[in-house]
This record gives structure tokens, C-alpha cells and sequence, in this order.
């Protein structure tokens, strides 16, 4: 190796992720093929949305899938990360609306056709923005298979499955109630409304009796829906209203007769235990409406306007509304109170306007049907949810599933494949436009004006992706894909749909394992969101460290299921560990210029190997196996940290640090031989167990060192060694370095400078005796000790020392002649001294009730770590203190 073949000095992440990657397209190491055989590996892409940009939850979702997409591959199997796009109804339209907008145009001016045309057009120019994100983040998709939904295999696929499920009864158009978002002017999932806590009002606002009978006082924070009430609702264990159940009251300021009816969900606790029953305009209500058979009245329009049902109020504003039907009633005498409430309260993702749920006409899915098989198949085990407590959660929802509205009032999206005929009234659904009715053959057909939820050819993904209907050979091989990776938060929304769809459509369920990861909240532990500003731009972390620094900083720490927080520092640590990586890489090159691995021994035969070199082995070998293992668990974090703390301590700060006197030229050529080949063994593995976690970094540096195929990407993975295991090695090793740390704790404790030489004295049991009169060098190489003085038992200990004790072999640091003893006892005893004194202060606050009481928390809480920490600086004092009288 030439010096002009060595990594430069510092590691810059911008010289090399880009060449890397257009390296890697190039020779096309992503690309998967049935044809190759082998076991397969899949990931289908959770399809970001066409309009996004990459947040902090894309870049965890997607660094964990290459984590095991790129670990899969080096262990030979036929791996198929499959990437595409999600064509996010109403984030997209809403940003082509914003367009025009700004060119004093609306959709309607445009008209259906030339408003498609526009949005298709801003898909093309603006749409691919997150994938170029994703691959600066180093995804290793094949991106030869990118797909979108709304592209023309998936467009079937909706088609087919939309027609297939009308036919069986499980889609139908009926009335129901739904989200509503009056400025989309259309239905929204239950994943995209965002609830936040608001501070309301509750009014108590009484009911008469009917005839001068028992009125009722109900609680509701909504007193403008009360001219949809038909009906008061108490619970039938209710001991203060069985004597009003079955009797009726007078609706307030609508004179209209309602019903006072019992029923399970009403919470007693709840304001009065009494509450208005407004079917139209609240989910419960409306299931209570159901079941008791109330009329459903809509009193809110679909533009947030009181309709005529409101009487006096029809054209008001919700907010209009609300300030004077409060104000009526307190005329009339009926309202009781007013008290302030805070509550969630729903919003539009998009536009943030307060969600209206109301009674619509719309598309259903009959949910029943389709969820028990999906069910029955986690029950069987036939899926896994990894971590096994989301599986409760996931059932739980199955359970209490209710019908799915499928239709939304938009122009962009998959348009429900259902034509009316104008002169028949038929209702034909068909996967090919029709060009006439197939009921009276006359031509006047009009398909529904809706699109598709987004989420219906979301569930298609696994399989319409891969040419479904068609039976191709992707579907035959890479179907039923490996593993879902996905957050916590769209379990209902995506993955139970997804299951359902593949059971129904594919006869078997998509993924055998569904890898759940929490959230990444803010260093405080909050939700990241732009009205706290508190997100983080992955863009900026790339752009400033590195990708390989953001995903190694969002997998230390993680695991399964639960939330994470981002740190600044945590980023500053995985940039200081990348650079750890490559200085010691830099350190080992230059010291392998003459190495030829061909030259070099086997290993494995262990002949002339050093304690160190077979116990860095050995301990190379447990991370071998315990990387692996975690990988296999889906411990991505865990992996992450055996890793870290293997590169860092054994490898870099103890095995680098014990063999350089060897590598010298200090020892004997054989010895330097031998040095260097296992720094090289080790080198070049660790680096390939480290790839799938830090891409960019570990080809670089691998491409720099002797090494055998194209690239790292498709290096196999390394294997546990058995003739590496060696539990005796690393034992007498870690003694060892137990007795150096001890050395260098007791020079740190005197503040000896680092370069100064000091005289030790170990008095040894007898199975360590041996240990260090062999291995004297490494401990007075790395503790700075010469000399290293070895006795036996019973022998006279040094004076004026500090000692340490490493399973039963005393270490002395004699002190006489590297400090002034009379100055450092007069120092110690003064620092002993204002210690205490701040300790004894520390500790009356912590016994005083009253700051107890009244702090809070967190601020008791570092008092009392003040305080721990108080007392562990005055032991270690009167430690050296004792040391020095002696």
C-alpha cells in the first residue's frame, strides 16, 4: 500500500457518499432478480407521500429497513427492497390549489380534465423530490422497481379489487358518519386528524319536561349541534335518572319533543351524567342513535354552515352560532352554568380547520368480513409483531373495527370505478370504463364523481406492486414479503389493511413479521411539530455530518417499539465515532504499506499469536455473534452499541494501543507479521459488520485496504470462528487491563502528568504472578509504569502509596519523589474540608420538608445527585488522604 493509496488525513462525508452511491447504481448491487434464486429477502418501501420532503420518522423507518436489506445481502440472500410513492390525495391537490391560487385560479375554472393534467404535471416536476432525499440518506432500493400508486399497475390493481369486493356485498354507498373537513370539503381518515388539547367551555344547559314534568340538565361543549339533538342519553345505572328513562323533554330553543334514553357509554362522571344525544354530529352519538333508533339530523352543512334543520340559526357559522345559541339560553333562563374545559379537539393534517364529523352519504367497506381472517392469521402466529405487545394493540382495534369510508370528495386520486346510468338509474361497477349501460344499453352513463382513499391502494402495496393481478414471477418468488418495518402510529391505518387485502386477494398474509418503531420526539421528549418549531431537518444533520453520523445517531439507543429522543450531542457522538473509524483505519493502513494477505497465515492455527491477538479475536468473534444475533431479534440499537463499544474500547483504545510497539519494529519481524495480519483480519471484518449501519464510511475505507470483490456492499457476512473462542485469552487479558485502569485511575487521582514515568508494585496471588511477569510490557506501555515491579505474597508493602486491589493482586503507587507529600496533604485536607462543608449544606436542604414539599421535582432530583456526587468526591479524597499519612 502506497501513501498515496491512504485515506486522507480527516474524514470528509461529502468527498465520498456520492461517488459511493453513483458507484454502487452503477454496477447495479441493488437490483434483485427471481431468476438468481436463492432464499429471498423483501421489504416493501412504507410509500412516502409524492409531496414530502424526508422528516426525522422517514429517515429512522428507512435506515432501519437498509440496517436489514444490506445485512440480508451480504449474507447472500436474494434481497428485494422495493421503493415508490404514495399519491397523497389531498396534500397533493392542496398544493396544486395553492398554485393556482397564485394565478387567480381555482380547480373549477380549470375543470376536472385540465385540473388532472396540472396535477400530473406537478407530480413529474416536484414528485420525486424524498426518493433523491432517500438516497442521499444511502437507501439501497432498487430502484429499477420504483413505483407509485396512481401509475398503471397499481391503477388496475385498485380497479380489480374495488370491482371484486362490490361484487361479494363488501363494498356498498350508504349513510354514515364521518370526518369532515368543511374547507378540503371532503372525508378525511381518522390518521389524518390531529387531535389537540384546546381550552373550552362546558355549559350545563337544562332540558324541560315535557307537560311541566322533571326536566334534565345536560354538559356538552358543543351547544351550537343542539338543534340536531334528538335525543338525552343517561347511564342505566344511573341511580339519579332511572326515574327519566323513557320520558321525553323539550329540545331548548327548537320546541321539539326528545326521548331521555339509557345507555352503557355515557360516563356518569361526565358534567351532569346526562348528555345530549346529536346522532349527525358525533360518533358516539351516532352508534347510541343507531341502537336506539334515533332520527339523524344534519344541522351543520358540508361548508361548516348551519343548514335549515338549525331553525333561526341556518346560515351562521359554526363560531356564530355557538355565541348566540349560548346567548339564547341565558335569556331564556336555561343555561345553568359555564365552566372552563379543556378537551381534544380534531383538525384537519392538512389545512388545520376544527373537523365536523357528520352523517354523509358515502363508500364503505365492509370491515367484519375481512377482519376476522385477519385476525386468525396473527392468532396463528402465521404474522409476528415485533415488539409482541403491539399484537393486543392490533387485535384490540379488529375487534371494534368499524365499516371503512373509502370515498373522498377529491379530483386527484384513484376515481371510484362506478358509473350511474342517467337513463335506467343502474349502477354499474366495472374495471374497464363501460361505453354503455349493461342493464338497458343506452349510452348516458355518468361515473361517481369521488376518488379513492388513499389508504385503499395503500393496502394493495405488498402485492400490486409486484404485477398483481398478473401472477408474475416477483409475486411467485418474493411474495409473502419478509418483514414490515413501520412507526406505531399507522398499525390501523396501513398494516391491518394491509393483512386483510392480502388474505383476500393473495390467499396468504403479505409479511411474516411486522417490526414496529416508535416516534423520534425532541430532546424534551415532545412530539416534533411546526407549531412547537421543533423538527429537525435530516437534510441539515446530512448536510453538516454526514449521513452515515444521522442514521448511526438514530439507531443508538433504539429499540423496538419504543419512542427515541434526538439529541444535538448524541449526533456530536456518532460524528466522534466515524471518526474514530477512520483514524484507526488510517493508523492501521499505514502500518500494513508492506502487508500482502496472501502471504500471511492462517489464523486459525493460532500459531504465533500474542495474548492480545487471541484475545481480540476471541472478543472480535463475540461480536460476530452477538451483532448477528441482535439483527436477527431486530435489536438494530443493540447491535448498534456492541458495535460502538467494540470498535471503540478493544479494538481502538486497547488491542491498537498494545500491538504498536510491535508494529514498530520493536519485537520481531514474525511478531510484526503476525500484528499485522490480525489487525487486518479484524480491520477489514469489523468494517463489513459495521457497513449495514454506516455505508458510506465503511467503503471508503474498505476500498483502501487489501481486500477480495467488488465492494463491501456485496462482501459476505462475517461468520463466528469456533477456533477463535477463547475464554481463557480473555480472561488473563482482561485482568490485564483491569490492572492498568487501575494505574492510570490512581496517576489520576495525584494529577501526574500522562507522560511522566512512575515506579508500581504489585504484590500477586500466584495465578497473576506469572500473568504479569510475562506481560509486564503491556501494562508499562500503557499505564506509563517502568518499572512494573512483580512480588509474591507476603512481601512488605511500599509507603506512602496509593493502592488499588484487582481480584486479590494489590497495585501500589509509590509516591515518594512525584508529589510533595507536606503540600499535598495541606491541599487535600483544605478541598476535604470546603467539601463537607457543602455537602452538610446540600444535605440540610434534602432533610428540610418544606423545600421537599414545595420544589418540584426536578429540581429535588439534582439536589439529590449533587449531593451522591458530594459524596463519592469526599471518599475518593480521604482515600488519597489515608494513602499519603500512611
Amino acid at each position: 500500500m502506497r501513501d498515496e493509496q491512504l485515506i486522507p488525513k480527516t474524514y470528509d462525508p461529502h468527498r465520498v457518499e456520492k461517488k459511493w452511491y453513483e458507484f454502487w447504481l452503477e454496477k447495479n448491487f441493488f437490483h434483485a432478480e427471481p431468476e438468481k434464486g436463492g432464499k429471498p429477502f423483501c421489504i416493501v418501501i412504507p410509500p412516502p407521500n409524492v409531496t414530502g420532503s424526508l422528516h426525522l420518522g422517514h429517515a429512522l423507518d428507512n435506515t432501519m429497513q437498509d440496517v436489514l436489506v444490506r445485512w440480508r445481502r451480504m449474507q447472500g440472500y436474494n434481497t428485494l427492497w422495493l421503493p415508490g410513492t404514495d399519491h397523497a390525495g389531498i396534500a397533493t391537490q392542496a398544493r396544486v390549489e395553492e398554485q393556482l391560487a397564485k394565478e387567480g385560479l381555482s380547480k373549477y375554472d380549470l375543470g376536472r380534465e385540465k385540473f388532472l393534467e396540472r396535477v400530473w404535471a406537478w407530480k413529474e416536476a416536484y414528485g420525486g423530490k424524498i426518493i433523491e432525499q432517500l438516497k442521499r440518506l444511502g437507501a439501497s432500493c432498487d430502484w429499477e422497481r420504483e413505483r407509485f400508486t396512481m401509475d398503471e399497475g397499481c391503477s388496475r390493481a385498485v380497479r380489480e379489487v374495488f370491482c371484486r369486493l362490490y361484487e361479494k356485498g363488501l363494498i356498498y354507498r350508504g349513510s354514515y358518519i364521518i370526518n369532515w373537513c368543511p374547507r378540503c370539503r371532503t372525508t378525511i381518515s381518522d390518521i389524518e386528524v390531529e387531535h389537540t388539547d384546546e381550552e373550552a367551555k362546558l355549559y350545563y344547559i337544562t332540558y324541560p319536561g315535557v307537560d311541566g314534568g322533571p326536566g334534565i340538565t345536560v354538559a356538552t361543549t358543543r351547544p351550537e349541534t343542539m338543534m340536531g339533538d334528538t335525543g338525552v342519553a343517561v347511564n342505566p345505572n344511573d341511580q339519579r335518572y332511572r326515574h327519566l328513562i323513557g320520558k321525553k323533554v323539550i329540545l331548548p330553543l327548537m320546541n321539539r319533543e326528545i326521548p331521555v334514553i339509557a345507555d352503557e357509554i355515557v360516563d356518569p362522571s361526565f358534567g351532569t351524567g346526562a348528555v345530549k344525544v346529536t346522532p349527525a354530529h358525533d360518533p358516539n352519538d351516532f352508534e347510541i342513535g343507531r341502537r336506539h333508533g334515533l332520527p339523524e339530523i344534519v344541522a351543520i352543512g358540508k361548508d361548516g354552515i348551519l343548514t335549515a334543520e338549525a331553525g333561526r340559526y341556518a346560515g351562521m357559522t359554526r363560531e356564530e352560532a355557538r355565541q348566540r345559541v349560548v346567548q339564547d339560553l341565558a335569556e331564556e333562563g336555561l343555561l345553568l352554568k359555564v365552566e372552563d374545559y379543556t378537551h381534544a379537539v380534531g383538525h384537519c393534517y392538512r389545512c388545520g380547520t376544527t373537523i365536523e364529523p357528520l352523517v354523509s352519504e358515502q363508500w364503505f367497506v365492509r370491515m367484519k368480513p375481512l377482519a376476522e381472517p385477519a385476525m386468525e392469521a396473527v392468532k396463528q402466529g402465521r404474522i409476528r409483531f415485533v415488539p409482541e405487545r403491539f399484537t393486543k394493540i392490533y387485535l384490540n382495534w379488529l375487534e371494534n373495527i368499524r365499516d371503512w369510508c373509502i370515498s373522498r370528495q377529491l379530483w386527484w386520486g384513484h376515481r371510484i370505478p362506478v358509473w350511474y346510468c342517467r337513463e335506467c338509474g343502474a349502477t354499474i361497477c366495472a374495471v374497464n370504463d363501460p361505453t354503455e349501460c349493461s342493464q338497458c344499453g343506452g349510452t348516458g352513463l355518468e361515473q361517481d364523481p369521488d376518488v379513492l382513499d388513499t389508504w385503499f391502494s395503500s393496502a394493495l402495496w405488498p402485492f400490486s406492486t409486484m404485477g398483481w393481478p398478473e401472477y408474475t414471477k416477483d409475486l411467485e418468488f418474493y411474495y409473502p414479503t419478509t418483514v414490515l418495518v413501520t412507526g406505531r402510529d399507522i398499525i390501523f391505518f396501513w398494516v391491518a389493511r394491509m393483512i386483510f387485502m392480502g388474505l383476500e386477494f393473495m390467499d396468504d398474509v403479505p409479511f411474516r413479521e411486522v417490526l414496529i418503531h416508535g416516534l423520534v420526539l425532541d430532546a424534551l421528549g415532545r412530539k416534533m411539530s411546526k407549531s412547537l418549531r421543533n423538527g429537525i431537518d435530516p437534510l441539515e444533520v446530512i448536510e453538516k455530518y454526514g449521513a452515515d453520523t444521522l442514521r448511526f445517531t438514530l439507531l443508538t439507543g433504539n429499540t423496538p417499539g419504543n419512542d427515541l429522543r434526538f439529541y444535538w450531542e448524541k449526533v456530536e457522538g456518532a460524528r466522534n465515532f466515524a471518526n474514530k473509524v477512520w483514524n484507526a483505519s488510517r493508523f492501521a493502513m499505514l502500518n500494513l504499506k508492506d502487508f500482502r494477505p496472501e502471504e500471511a497465515g492462517d489464523l486459525k492455527n493460532g500459531e504465533g499469536l500474542t495474548l492480545a491477538d487471541r484475545w481480540i479475536l476471541s472478543r472480535f468473534n463475540k461480536t460476530v455473534s452477538g451483532v448477528t444475533a441482535n439483527l436477527e431479534a431486530y435489536e438494530l440499537g443493540e447491535a448498534a452499541r456492541l458495535l460502538y463499544e467494540f470498535i471503540w474500547s478493544e479494538f481502538c483504545d486497547w488491542y491498537i494501543e498494545v500491538i504498536k510497539p510491535r508494529l514498530y519494529g520493536k519485537e520481531s519481524e514474525e511478531s510484526r507479521r503476525t500484528a499485522q495480519a490480525v489487525l487486518h483480519y479484524v480491520l477489514i471484518n469489523t468494517l463489513e459488520l459495521l457497513h449495514p449501519f454506516m455505508p458510506f464510511l465503511t467503503e471508503e475505507i474498505w476500498q483502501h485496504l487489501p481486500h477480495q470483490g467488488e465492494s463491501i456492499v456485496v462482501a459476505p457476512w462475517p461468520e463466528v470462528q469456533q477456533n477463535f473462542d477463547d475464554a481463557k485469552s480473555e480472561a488473563e487479558m482482561e485482568f490485564l487491563m483491569e490492572v492498568i485502569r487501575g494505574i492510570r485511575n490512581m496517576r489520576g487521582e495525584m494529577n501526574i502528568h500522562p507522560g511522566r514515568s512512575v515506579r508500581c508494585v504489585a504484590i500477586a496471588v500466584p495465578e497473576h504472578g506469572a500473568l504479569l511477569q510475562s506481560y509486564r510490557s503491556y501494562v508499562e506501555n500503557l499505564a506509563n509504569c517502568d518499572p512494573l515491579e512483580v512480588v509474591g505474597p507476603g512481601q512488605s508493602k511500599p509507603k506512602q502509596a496509593l493502592s488499588t486491589v484487582v481480584r486479590g493482586t494489590e497495585i501500589y503507587l509509590p509516591l515518594a519523589g512525584l508529589v510533595d507529600l507536606d503540600k499535598e496533604l495541606a491541599r487535600l485536607e483544605k478541598e476535604a474540608k470546603t467539601i463537607e462543608g457543602v455537602l452538610q449544606r446540600v444535605q440540610k436542604k434534602l432533610s428540610n420538608e418544606q423545600f421537599l414539599a414545595k420544589a418540584p421535582p426536578e429540581v429535588v432530583e439534582k439536589e439529590r445527585e449533587r449531593e451522591a456526587e458530594l459524596r463519592r468526591t469526599k471518599e475518593a479524597l480521604n482515600r488519597r488522604l489515608a494513602a499519603l499519612k500512611s
